[in-house]
């Protein structure tokens, strides 16, 4: 990498994000790493200009105390201290630094230079990617959501045609997901992809399945398997590009931060598959993959797409799923996603979905008895998905959104909206 770096290490601090994110919006890029990096590691990082002892209350770590090894105060790199009142630097904070505090950390005393931008980014990346894979080929699965769609960007304009995607549209997509993903890749991009329809297999081995954990395994498994089967097809394949993204890596955890979650990369490949992995967005936040992809040419509409989570729709046609309450979810969120953008309600909302639950209740459409399923909505705000609160949206906007649903989409006589937070609820609805 070209641009200048100040790294930041995890002294038991909950808020090294904070930290990484005010560094990069100062124009200037930051990494986290561990505390006991030595000063060997540290020297194999690119342009190293500053550090920052980040502390916090997670100061012992299997009963020894958190501390630098003596050796980086000795690598002649200008150091300062937040909550970490041990350390041997002449600045030392009782908290984050402030943004003109960091700010003069950052530009006077470690001189560091503004060029974390997205453009220098995707220019460092595509020469790091053609140096790793050279003229050899690489596979991607692509799903159509923001990361993996960024790095088959990204991949095409480093390597082009030696870049196969494989699309596998499951049956659970959003409405017209996967013609978009063909549209914009194949048809636009002019990108090797290779599109598997596989709804009939999919709801075939879901069929009778209501527990959400188990429709979740044999979803994410299944996923796997045909990926295998497509990848066995294809010759010379030796690099599997990964949509891995920087939080997934935090996420992970540290000796002096827990783990939130597992970061994995290709759960379950099969052993003789040996691939090696193309990573270019794993230096980046979520924010930053959407600026990387605007600049790549991608349009904002794939950009910009709701989180979704991996087995889709089946989340959210609770129970056994049915076609017919599949296809309940599918055209009622469809309808949401439409009035929510005609209401600016799209860039302000993190996440909105609709769900289809198992049973009926008893109403009156065309004059007569009805005894068909209700659509919940859900509409959420969060920063960091660990709580969510409720978003208030206007009653005239429900109220369209409502009888739209009510006219439009087959087997439904009840609309409802979600009023709870998280906790205790959980921001998908299962």
């Amino acid at each position: 990498m070209k641009q200048d770096m100040i790294v930041i290490l995890d002294m038991g601090s909950t808020e090294n994000t904070v930290l990484a994110r005010a560094i990069r919006e100062l124009g200037v890029y930051s990494e986290i790493h561990p505390h006991d990096i030595t000063a060997e590691e540290l020297r194999r990082l690119d342009n190293v200009k500053g550090i920052i002892l980040n502390g916090g209350e997670n100061r012992v770590v299997d009963g020894q105390a958190v501390e630098v090894r003596p050796e980086i105060y000795d690598c002649k790199i200008p150091v300062m201290a937040a909550d970490h009142p041990t350390a041997r630097c002449e600045q030392k904070l009782a908290g984050l630094p402030d943004k003109e505090t960091l700010k003069a950390f950052v530009f006077d005393e470690c001189k560091a230079e503004a060029n974390w931008n997205m453009k220098n980014f995707i220019e460092d990346q595509v020469e790091l990617i053609r140096r790793q894979v050279g003229d050899r080929k690489v596979l991607l699965a692509l799903s159509g959501g923001v990361d993996s769609s960024v790095v088959a960007a990204m991949l095409l304009k480093a390597i082009g045609q030696q870049l196969t995607c494989v699309h596998v549209n499951h049956g659970l997509m959003r409405k017209n997901e996967s013609e978009n993903v063909v549209e914009v890749f194949k048809n636009q991009l002019h990108a090797n992809l290779i599109y598997v329809d596989a709804t009939e297999r999919f709801l075939g081995k879901l069929d009778g399945v209501s527990d959400p954990e188990q429709k979740r395994k044999i979803i994410g498994g299944e996923f796997i398997r045909v990926f295998e089967e497509e990848a066995r097809k294809l010759d010379g394949i030796e690099f599997l590009g990964q949509g891995t993204i920087y939080p997934d890596i935090i996420e992970s955890g540290t000796k002096t931060a827990k783990m939130v979650k597992s970061h994995h990369n290709v759960g379950g490949l099969p052993e003789d598959l040996q691939f090696e992995l193309v990573e270019p967005l794993k230096q980046l936040f979520k924010d930053e993959v959407r600026a990387c992809g605007i600049e790549l040419g991608l349009p904002e509409h794939m950009v910009y797409r709701q989180p979704f989570p991996g087995p889709g729709l089946g989340v959210r046609c609770l129970g056994a799923i049915t076609r017919d309450r599949l296809e309940a979810v599918r055209e009622s969120d469809a309808i949401l996603r439409e009035e929510f953008a005609a209401a600016g309600l799209d860039g302000k909302v993190w996440q909105y979905f609709t769900v289809v639950p198992d049973f009926k209740s008893v109403g009156m459409k065309n004059h007569e008895r009805s005894f068909d399923y209700m659509v919940i909505i859900r509409a959420i705000n969060t920063v960091d998905a660990m709580t969510a609160t409720v978003e208030k949206v206007d009653w005239e906007v429900l109220e369209k959104i409502t009888n739209r649903i009510l006219a439009e989409v087959g087997n439904v006589n009840r609309v409802c909206y979600d009023m709870s937070p998280k906790p205790p609820a959980t921001i998908e609805f299962e």
